[in-house]
This record gives C-alpha cells, sequence and structure tokens, in this order.
C-alpha cells in the first residue's frame, strides 16, 4: 500500500469548530518558549470534540490581544484513516509539552471513524473536506502545520511551531529520467503555512497545481525547511538506518516493505494500544501539556490507583483552575497516609482554594511534618490562617516556617506581614461613622508595585485625606465572616476597588469565585452603601473560568450595590454577557483613578522636568498565556527595537516586581543587551510617579505600566498580551498605541512608532492630555454621584 494525498481539487471545505484552550502557565524560557495552547479557532465543526460544560469555559480574546491560534491539520480517507492514530502518538510522546488543535480534513467519514483519534487527543477537530489543500483555507487560525497519515513524528518540532512568515516546506529530490534530479515542493509534503501569506488568490491557484510542485506557486512566500522536518522513506533503501536527526518520517510506500527495516522499526515504537500510550505518556520526564496529560491520565488512575500520578493529575487541574476535580483524584489516594508530604501540600492548596479551610490546614500540617516541604506548607497554613483573620496563628506558623528554613521568603513574607503591631492611638467616638470601607488588593513588601499605587489612588478621588482617619482598610482576600460583616456595616460606605478583582485565580476561593473572599448570604446582608469602583475583568486569552459560581456572586453583589463601575468597557460587556438581562444597564463606566492622577494631584505636574529616559516593562506571570509559543522572537524583536531606541535616548527597565527582570537577564544574555533595572516594587508611591512622569516614553507590557504614566501625562506604547491593555486603549481612542507581542513586524513598528513620540515629544503630551478629558469628567461625574449616595463625613 502507498501512502500520498490525493490529487487536488478545488473543492472547497464546510466549516468547522473550535476545541477548548486550556491555560498553562509555565514560564518560558528566551531559547525554548513554553507552549500556550492556542485560541479556540473561529471555525464551526462538521463533528467538534465536546464543548466545554457550562461549569468551565474558556475565556479567548486573541482577537483583541493579537494572540497567535495554531493547529496541525490533516487529510484522511476511509484507506488512510486507520494510520492516523500512530502519528497522533508520536506527536504527543515526542513533543510532550505540545497540544495544539488537530484538525482532520475528510471528504465525508462518519464521526464514529474518529474515535479511536479521539481517544489520544483532547483538542481534535473535524472538518469536511475534499482533498488536501483546503489547509491553506483553513480559517480561524493564524498558522497551519500540514501533515499526512503517513508521517511520523520522531523529534522537536518546536522551531515548526515558531516560524512567522511564508509557507514552510522541504524541497524534495525528485528523478527526471536522463534529466537526472530536480527539487521540488510536493503537494503532500508538509507543510508550514502562515495565513497572513496565503490569500484567497493564492489558495486558488494551488488548488489547481496539477503537476507534482507546488513550488513555483508557492515561490513568492517560500520558505524552505531542512529535510529533516519532511524526510522520505526512499531514501532508506538497503535498510539505511533512520538519522538521529530527522525530526518528521514520511513514508513513501508500504509500512513493510523489504529493504527499510530502521524506518519500519521506528514508525513500530509507536503501535501501541491506548492503555500503553497513556502509560508512556505519563511516564515522560519533563513538561507535558496539561490538556494532554488530564486527557491521558484518568484512566490509567481509573485502573491502577498511583500516588506518583494521582498527584502530577492534580497538579493540572489546580493549575487550570479545576480545584474540585483535583480534590476528587488526590483525595482518595492520599487519606491520612504520612509518606506522602508533597500530595498533603498539593491537596492541601486545592482545598483552601475551595474555602474548605479546616480541611486544608488538616493536610497542610500533615505536609509541614517532612522537613523538605515543611517550609512551603508552614507559608502556606500562615496565609490560610490571615485569611481566616487568624494573625496570632499565622505568625506563629510564619515563625515555623523559619525555625525550618531561614532563608524561605515565603515565610519571611508572611511573619512580616502579621508581626503584632504598635497600637493606633485611640481615636475619637463616632470614627468608623465617619470612615468608609475600602475592600483593595494592599500590596506590601516587594509585590507589584501598581497594586501599591493604585488603592491610593481610589481613594484620592473621594479627597485628599486617603489615611486611616477617613479609610478603614478590608484586605479583599481575607474571608468575611460575622465579624468582618460588622465592620463593614459600622461605616459609611463600602468602596470596592479598584484594579483587576473579577479574576478567578491569584487567591481562589469558592465563597465568590472572584478575589473578593465574601460567601453570597453574607453579601447579602451588607447594609452600608456599597460601590463597586473600576474593578476590571482581568481574565486571560484562553484561561479557565468557573463561570457558573462567579455568575451567582456576581448578581448578588450588583443587586447590592448602589454604585457598579467598570473600569473600561472591554470588562463591562463581560461582565454584562453573565448578568441577567435586568441587571446589566447598572453596570457603568469608572476609569481606573491611576489614569487622572495628574489631574488628583495637579500641583505634583504642574511643572513636570522630562528626563531623556525610555522606560521598559515586561510581565511574566502566566508567560504561556502571555507568550504561547512567541517568547523567543518576541525577544529578538524587542532587542531590534531597543537598539535602535538607545541610539535616541537613556532607555531603561522598570520592574514592577523582582519577576519582572526575567526581561532583562534573556535579553542580555540571548542579545547581548545591557539594561539599567528601576525596581519600583522598593518605591514609594510618589517616586513611582515621579519616575513615569519624568519619563519621555514608556513601553509596557503590565496594565498599570501603561495607566500609571499615562495618568502622569506621559506618553506611552503597549505591550499587548492582555485584553486589558486592549480595552483601555480602545476605551480613550489610541488603539495605535498598542502592540500585541505576537506581531510579526513588533520590532520595527514599535521602533516605528517610539521614534515618532520621541521626534514631536510635544504633541504626544498634548495628546495624553487630551485623551484624559473624557476620563476625568466620567470620573468627577461619578465621584459626585457616591458623594451623594454616602453622605457627607
Amino acid at each position: 500500500m502507498t501512502h500520498s494525498s490525493p490529487p487536488p481539487s478545488s473543492a472547497s471545505a464546510s466549516p468547522a469548530a473550535p476545541a477548548t484552550a486550556a491555560s498553562s502557565a509555565t514560564a518560558p524560557s528566551a531559547a525554548s518558549p513554553a507552549a500556550a495552547p492556542s485560541a479556540p479557532s473561529a471555525v464551526t465543526a462538521a463533528a467538534a470534540p465536546s464543548a466545554p460544560s457550562a461549569v468551565t469555559a474558556a475565556d479567548d480574546r486573541s482577537a483583541v490581544t493579537g494572540r497567535r491560534r495554531i493547529a496541525f491539520a490533516v487529510h484522511a480517507d476511509r484507506e488512510t484513516l486507520p494510520h492516523l492514530p500512530v502519528l497522533l502518538r508520536s506527536l504527543a510522546l515526542t513533543n510532550p509539552g505540545v497540544c495544539e488543535d488537530f484538525v482532520v480534513l475528510h471528504p465525508g467519514l462518519p464521526e464514529s471513524s474518529f474515535d479511536a483519534s479521539r481517544r489520544l487527543h483532547p483538542r481534535l477537530v473535524t472538518r469536511r473536506a475534499q482533498d488536501r489543500t483546503d489547509v491553506f483555507r483553513l480559517d480561524g487560525y493564524d498558522t497551519v502545520v500540514a501533515l499526512t497519515p503517513a508521517m511520523v513524528v520522531l523529534g522537536d518540532i518546536g522551531e515548526l511551531l515558531r516560524m512567522r512568515h511564508g509557507v514552510g516546506a522541504v524541497r524534495q529530490p525528485v528523478c527526471t529520467g536522463e534529466a537526472g534530479e530536480r527539487r521540488a515542493v510536493l503537494p503532500d509534503g508538509l507543510l508550514v503555512i502562515q495565513r497572513a501569506d496565503v490569500d484567497d488568490a493564492l489558495a486558488d491557484r494551488l488548488a489547481d497545481v496539477t503537476g507534482d510542485d507546488l513550488g513555483p506557486v508557492l515561490d513568492r512566500v517560500l520558505a524552505p525547511l531542512d529535510a529533516r522536518y519532511d524526510f522520505l522513506t526512499r531514501r532508506l533503501y538497503d535498510d539505511a538506518p533512520v538519522p538521529a536527526h530527522v525530526a518528521v518520517l514520511r513514508f513513501t510506500g508500504p509500512y513493510d516493505a523489504p529493504g527499510y527495516g530502521p524506518a519500519a522499526a521506528a514508525r513500530r515504537r509507536f503501535e501501541m494500544g491506548d492503555e500503553e500510550f497513556r502509560a508512556a505518556y505519563c511516564a515522560l520526564p519533563g513538561d507535558r501539556h496539561p490538556d494532554l496529560l488530564a486527557h491521558c491520565a484518568p484512566p490509567l488512575l481509573a485502573a491502577r490507583p498511583s500516588l506518583d500520578l494521582a498527584r502530577t493529575v492534580a497538579d493540572v487541574h489546580r493549575r487550570q483552575g479545576r480545584y474540585d476535580e483535583a480534590v476528587e483524584v488526590l483525595a482518595p489516594v492520599v487519606a491520612d497516609r504520612l509518606d506522602a508530604p508533597r500530595c498533603h501540600e498539593t491537596l492541601g492548596l486545592c482545598l483552601m482554594a475551595l474555602s474548605r479551610y479546616d480541611e486544608a490546614e488538616a493536610h497542610l500540617l500533615l505536609a509541614a511534618a517532612s522537613p523538605d516541604v515543611a517550609p512551603r506548607a508552614f507559608a502556606q497554613l500562615a496565609r490560610l490562617a490571615w485569611l481566616c483573620g487568624r494573625d496570632a496563628e499565622a505568625h506563629a506558623y510564619a515563625r515555623a516556617g523559619l525555625d525550618a528554613d531561614p532563608t524561605d521568603g515565603g515565610c519571611h513574607s508572611w511573619y512580616v506581614r502579621t508581626r503584632p503591631e504598635v497600637p493606633e492611638p485611640r481615636r475619637p467616638d463616632g470614627t468608623a461613622a465617619r470612615q468608609l470601607a475600602h475592600v483593595a488588593l494592599f500590596a506590601e513588601g516587594r509585590e507589584n508595585a501598581g497594586d501599591k499605587v493604585l488603592p491610593e489612588a481610589v481613594r484620592r478621588c473621594f479627597g485628599p485625606d486617603t489615611g486611616p482617619d477617613r479609610w478603614y482598610a478590608q484586605p479583599v482576600h481575607r474571608l468575611v465572616d460575622e465579624e468582618a460583616l460588622e465592620q463593614l456595616n459600622a461605616r459609611r460606605g463600602v468602596v470596592v476597588g479598584g484594579g483587576g478583582l473579577f479574576l478567578p485565580d491569584t487567591s481562589p476561593n469558592a465563597n465568590s469565585h472572584w478575589q473578593w473572599n465574601v460567601p453570597d448570604g453574607l453579601l447579602a446582608r451588607v447594609t452600608a452603601p456599597l460601590a463597586v469602583f473600576a474593578v476590571g475583568y482581568n481574565v486571560f486569552d484562553g484561561q479557565l473560568y468557573r463561570r457558573n459560581r462567579f455568575a451567582e456572586s456576581l448578581r448578588v453583589l450588583v443587586e447590592r450595590s448602589a454604585f457598579f463601575g467598570l473600569r473600561n468597557h472591554g470588562s463591562i460587556d463581560r461582565v454584562r454577557e453573565l448578568l441577567p438581562a435586568g441587571l446589566r444597564d447598572r453596570v457603568r463606566y469608572q476609569p481606573c483613578p491611576t489614569t487622572v492622577a495628574r489631574l488628583l494631584e495637579p500641583e505634583r505636574f504642574a511643572s513636570v522636568e522630562r528626563s531623556d529616559t525610555v522606560l521598559v516593562n515586561c510581565a511574566y506571570d502566566r508567560a504561556g498565556l502571555r507568550f504561547g509559543h512567541d517568547y523567543g522572537y518576541f525577544l529578538a524583536r524587542m532587542a531590534e527595537a531597543l537598539r535602535t531606541l538607545r541610539d535616541r535616548a537613556d532607555v531603561r527597565y522598570a520592574a514592577h516586581m523582582p519577576a519582572d527582570e526575567r526581561f532583562v537577564h534573556d535579553l542580555r544574555r540571548e542579545h547581548g543587551i545591557a539594561l539599567p533595572v528601576e525596581q519600583l516594587q522598593d518605591m514609594s508611591n510618589d517616586a513611582v510617579r515621579d519616575l513615569y512622569g519624568r519619563a519621555r516614553l514608556v513601553i509596557g507590557m503590565r496594565g498599570h505600566a501603561g495607566m500609571i504614566p499615562f495618568g502622569c501625562g506621559t506618553p506611552i506604547l503597549s505591550l499587548v498580551s492582555h485584553p486589558k491593555l486592549a480595552y483601555f486603549l480602545s476605551d480613550i481612542g489610541r488603539r495605535e498605541w498598542g502592540l500585541s507581542v505576537h506581531d510579526r513586524d513588533l520590532g520595527v513598528r514599535l521602533a516605528e512608532r517610539a521614534s515618532a513620540i520621541l521626534d514631536d515629544h510635544a504633541a504626544a503630551v498634548a495628546d495624553v492630555h487630551a485623551a484624559q478629558e473624557l476620563l476625568w469628567k466620567t470620573t468627577q461625574s461619578n465621584i459626585e454621584e457616591l458623594r451623594s449616595i454616602f453622605g457627607s463625613d
């Protein structure tokens, strides 16, 4: 039997449906970026894979952020479909960190035909098509890696996923008789298609090719690949061994043809049953894609419970926010065993996220009995006690962790945060009645500088006194119990905000499924006027969100609020989607107060003396969701832009937290560029505003690396890796100030736009001031309304 694609035709294909995307938060390396799942496709399926449940959905905003959508594609008919499982197994076992949509084009096979393949891949999409040339029209994806069932993957194909231009293909040697040999791009060869480079006209021409060479048609966009990515078995006659560097082997004849023994042996490595494949995948060392691991492991656990595998699967579920599933997997295997401290640690973290605090504490104490795990476990015990309002116990747990490891940063942070404070001076009777309660994330120590500046900015909207005489602080992550409820109700009003508090992780809880840890029943009993002020919907592209619990809490929150203002219209749209129709109009616009700092403190910014400085900021939390396969490409394009800008200005790096400095280290190691670092997390709020206010330009990836300098009157350019940056720029009518981190021409465009700002800086500053006017008028109007709601102090 031979294995080749059918003759090309111009038949069009029916649309296909999206598969579910999942999150991956692994920090990438510059040389080998972490893979995050591509966004769900925009196409519909002839028979789609099972959709996400009503409880869990992947939040995809790739149209906003420009996040690259990648798919593998195969055309298979009744004859070649049985060979597809070998290809799928080989791909998973040789590239265990890769799990993109896998689109199977077919001429109308029954859905049951794909059952065997679905058991091997969680994101299989089927699409009806007559021939392989429909890969050039596969809408909903930016990059398509076209394979055939006659292929087997033997090595790393990361380079293919990182390609950004043209159509990648191998020019194969083709015998032409007496004329000798020529090189051709064969119609059934491996292709890496950048959809931006293949328009409808080119796709039509490719569909009409009748010869055995696509090369002449592709000449303008062809990106030649090394032969290792499409190595033909006909080159291995006389039982020649498969070269060690071959990444993709393509069979050009029967799999068992005589004279090709080593090639057949390479393929036989992946001829195995489902259970053997699952066991092989789960046993692989290193990073494995969470979607694939969660797909392969449960049947194994059901057949042969394993402590290590259960913990691995539970960790996958935990990283994806599936805490109940993590507990379901791990709890029966762990029970009260004393020889599984890391399992108890994972179980404790998941139970804490489910707000099952007593059970979580019990398991974390079991974990703390192990010297290897004790520091981490005690740090989590300190956090748990603090969440529940038990500061003395939190301090004791942190001290126990420091006794186990005096260098542990987590324990040290909690030890400092919970140490007994000097009692505040007694305040006059009636102080509580004059105060506003402020529910917010109050960052401390070396935490995110933006989260330190933000609470003060919120308070300044209500007046110049931002201290304890006028404000009562309620940390947003601390559990609201009866005592906390009493304190809130004793104030003349409660302000919740600002920041991206509508977020399922960071400090997850099952009471609200967003950052305010308040049960619905207690929220409904808040009698003080309640205002949600400049809160943002902060979910990343592709991040899994248990929306039902959040929607229930959100409904109670909106019903109870006298004012409900979100910081951008993108957040407004996302939240309105989750509300009953009768509550949607109560959601309104309140810009982040950091964006109007210049107008809140006119005396501070009245006469700013600019330095000749360009500040740059990048973010690395949930790096897989931010960069996907494109981190190395992003880093190279940034190096290209920064080399240009360093000839124009003093380029420095603005780190909002220690993790941000990853960019500086990678840039120096990979591209030999060293940037001085301004460590904003160690600065006062005034110093942060002064630094941003003196800069000539700020290029930032964090939301507040854009909003704070903008609020200080400084021109900005945003590196968009999260929808919130695009939402803000859309609100102020300046979308051109944003560039996606996935932009294929990021380096050139960033350098051009930055240079234009520096060339006419006065006009750029005036543009910022003009864009602030609407934000300021909206804020002033809302504050007047809130003053009438809260009454005088």
